[in-house]
């Protein structure tokens, strides 16, 4: 039976995870640690939750233990900070266990970051709070490291997941939100888009927005996101304008049909719907100044 603590050497780091071996960083090495020694990594943006997978993920543990090792660097102070495995180390934790397999290699903070965001980014069920925050901190990883900002550098950003440079960038906005707009945000009680308009604005405007929508229980439109967006650069924002924005009636929302049927003698098959809706607006326009 392997002692705990014993270090098993690993031909190439590669072979075990997929990723390329930064020779730099010094020789991997898989340690049995006592969970006690695995600290979280600092400003983990992932939750771990004690849900329907985590159930599965402890089963799992309890009958088979961890088959994949997690991967952590030495933590000043002793023991490890954990950099991939949280659930495992929970999984390990509600099954029962006393200790875990790990790959030990001393990454930089840039590069611990980097896999940490990595290795969590492609998850299903991964919530709009939590990626924010994860781009956020791989993107100024990224920048540490001497990568120049921009948009070439966005697009590494989500690489892992991916996601282009400009949806990359619409999450690191969403993450300058305030933690209880970001939950609204994961509750579906306030739109992404509307999220990211709402991000633009300061801490006080953002609680004043906070205030009005759990005071009022209403709803967000991009046209009032918009507005708030608007009015808070030019520094006209102030709570009355806010709870006046969010508290106007919304417009009815109207949606017509057009059968194809009935509209295809009039334009030739090659038109694209983008072309059709374009010329029946124009004609609307026309139309409506004629009156």
């Amino acid at each position: 039976m392997r002692k705990p603590n014993k270090d098993i050497q690993l031909t190439t780091y590669q072979d075990l995870l997929g990723v390329e071996e930064n020779t730099g960083a010094g020789t991997e090495k898989v340690v049995i640690a006592p969970l006690i020694e695995l600290f979280d990594f600092k400003d983990h943006p992932f939750k771990v939750l004690d849900d329907e997978k985590m159930e599965e993920t402890t089963e799992s543990i309890r009958q088979h233990g961890v088959l994949v090792p997690g991967i952590a660097r030495p933590r000043t102070g002793g023991g490890y900070e954990l950099i991939a495995g949280h659930r495992r180390k929970r999984g390990s934790e509600r099954a029962g266990k006393s200790e875990m397999p790990i790959i030990v290699r001393n990454y930089t903070d840039d590069e611990a970051t980097i896999i940490m965001v990595d290795s969590n980014i492609q998850r299903e069920d991964i919530l709009s709070s939590e990626k924010a925050k994860a781009y956020k901190m791989k993107y100024e990883a990224m920048k540490h490291q001497g990568k120049k900002a921009g948009m070439n550098t966005l697009d590494k950003v989500g690489e892992a997941a991916g996601e282009n440079a400009k949806k990359v960038q619409r999450y690191i906005w969403l993450s300058r939100l305030s933690d209880e707009l970001l939950d609204m945000v994961d509750k579906k009680k306030l739109g992404f888009s509307q999220g990211v308009d709402i991000s633009f604005l300061s801490e006080d405007e953002q609680q004043w927005v906070q205030v009005i929508l759990e005071e009022q229980g209403c709803n967000v439109s991009t046209v009032q996101s918009g507005k708030l967006k608007e009015y808070g650069k030019r520094g006209e924002l102030t709570f009355a304008m806010v709870r006046l924005i969010l508290t106007e009636e919304k417009p009815k929302e109207r949606k017509v049909t057009l059968k194809a049927d009935k509209i295809s003698k009039y334009f030739e098959e090659d038109y694209s719907s983008e072309e059709i809706e374009k010329i029946i607006i124009q004609l609307l326009d026309e139309w409506k100044n004629r009156q």
